[in-house]
């Protein structure tokens, strides 16, 4: 499944498409990822669902301008234009990493409600962010001039890092392809500056007027975010349920995609009543 429309909000062009027939499940991938995570489980899915995917602006096909903000904030507002663009009011949301605390913020911050709510090795609560991204943060700008190959080693280095297992060569290039060029490499390391961890400190103390299914999905061996905070992230979330999924990291779609094909579609046929 590929990005091929455009949605316009507030000058940023944010790469989107949906397909299929059925109730409305939404992707909302991480960082530095983008749609591509999802999109051979969007187009497994399509034959019962109508699914949606986009790249956060700033991520993936979607417009990255050196001038626009990409925090938290930011991704939940133009997450809550989207579903309203969309015409959708309950659809069904899977999150990964960075996805998490964008669904979070358009459901605690901009009143948006969903069917159900998948949160895969996501980004929502405190202590957040690697030794690596502190680094960042401290010189963004430097870190933006590399010469492009030493980038592209970084980036490739860093996003391999993700997972338990190796990722075929194939896949790895299609992570980091949307980060390389001058614009991409810009993008990269400002995703990672306008990183800002007072919008998970926010949602936390929220986390328990929601009232929507739940479930917390974690790989057992995930480097980037232990289990342990996946886990106190389902006791913060009232009747959420917790799975975690052995032999599999933080990108959980490349580790265990059998696994999590099946968890996600047990989840969803249990809630296919749910209107969207």
């Amino acid at each position: 499944m590929r990005l091929t429309e455009t949605f316009e909000w507030s000058g940023r062009a944010i790469a989107c498409a949906r397909g299929g027939t059925g109730p409305d499940v939404v992707f909302c991938h991480g960082t530095p990822f983008s749609s591509r995570v999802w999109s051979r489980y969007a187009d497994a899915f399509a034959a019962k669902y109508t699914v949606h995917l986009w790249d956060m602006p700033g991520y993936g096909e979607s417009s990255k301008h050196a001038g626009h903000r990409v925090d938290f904030g930011t991704q939940g507002a133009a997450f809550a234009a989207l579903l309203d663009h969309w015409g959708l009011s309950r659809p069904h949301v899977i999150a990964h990493d960075f996805g998490g605390a964008v669904a979070l913020r358009a459901a605690l911050g901009h009143g948006r409600d969903y069917a159900s709510l998948m949160l895969v090795d996501v980004v929502a609560i405190p202590p957040s962010g690697s030794p690596f991204f502190r680094f960042v943060q401290r010189h963004p700008e430097l870190l933006g001039e590399l010469p492009g190959y030493i980038h592209e080693a970084v980036v490739r280095a860093y996003i391999r890092g993700a997972a338990h297992g190796r990722l075929e060569p194939a896949q790895l290039d299609e992570l980091v392809e949307p980060w390389l060029g001058s614009a991409g490499q810009s993008a990269f390391y400002r995703q990672i500056a306008h990183y800002d961890e007072s919008f998970l400190v926010d949602d936390e103390a929220e986390l328990g007027s929601l009232r929507m299914p739940t479930h917390v999905v974690w790989g057992e061996d995930d480097a980037w975010i232990p289990i342990g905070l996946g886990e106190r992230l389902a006791r913060l979330l009232p009747d959420a349920a917790f799975t975690s999924v052995a032999d599999a990291g933080h990108l959980i779609q490349y580790d265990a995609p059998v696994a999590l094909t099946s968890i996600l579609a047990a989840w969803l046929e249990t809630r296919a009543d749910h209107p969207s």
